[in-house]
């Protein structure tokens, strides 16, 4: 039995007051009973894979979030497209985020995509990096966020180890933060994926 079976096998009375993150070619019959399922876009992936997949979870009762990574938007038909393919299928939550890598078009930060307005009546959240990211500047982090939380209903967070940043990091927030935790990994996954998301002192802390 794995971690999630076991989990949910224990306390499945319960309320759930968590999310989970999934990729678009996630069996869905994998799924536990969580209400918010986030969906992401990698570099290199296709959002009408992730757009298909949110609307799948729809169909099927949950409340899906998939990642719109600006830096990986051609162009703004592209993204006039994946938000459409979203709504018409009853997605009403999105996470708007950078994305690392090379703008493949126009956007190169998620500030332009909520500027465009097409995320009008949607829960929109943004993310966080209570400790930094290894794709900006911390002085230009910080006055990104600050451009950004007018238009977020709420941050999420880098998954961290180190309680501390994140302790500091919530007490500077006027909007709620979802707060990113990593589910079971060997530790050269760990170390791996701490890399990629920079959360740079939980290596230390661990």
């Amino acid at each position: 039995m794995n971690f999630f079976d076991s989990f949910f096998k224990k306390d499945n009375d319960l309320e759930m007051k968590f999310s989970l993150e999934i990729s678009p070619q996630t069996d869905l019959s994998t799924v536990p009973p969580v209400s918010d399922i986030y969906i992401t876009m990698l570099p290199g992936g296709d959002y009408k894979e992730t757009a298909q997949q949110a609307v799948e979870l729809v169909k099927k009762g949950f409340n899906p979030v998939p990642h719109f990574p600006a830096r990986s938007m051609q162009d703004e038909k592209q993204l006039k497209d994946y938000v459409s393919r979203c709504k018409d299928g009853g997605v009403k939550q999105v996470l708007i985020i950078g994305g690392g890598r090379e703008p493949m078009g126009k956007f190169d930060s998620s500030f332009q995509l909520l500027e465009t307005g097409y995320f009008e009546k949607m829960t929109i959240g943004i993310a966080g990096h209570p400790e930094g990211s290894p794709d900006i500047s911390d002085s230009d982090l910080e006055k990104a966020m600050k451009d950004k939380k007018p238009y977020a209903d709420y941050i999420v967070t880098q998954w961290l180890l180190d309680p501390q940043p994140i302790i500091d990091f919530i007490s500077k927030q006027s909007v709620p933060v979802h707060v990113g935790i990593t589910g079971p990994l060997k530790i050269s996954s760990l170390i791996k994926f701490a890399n990629i998301v920079g959360a740079k002192n939980s290596l230390k802390f661990s």
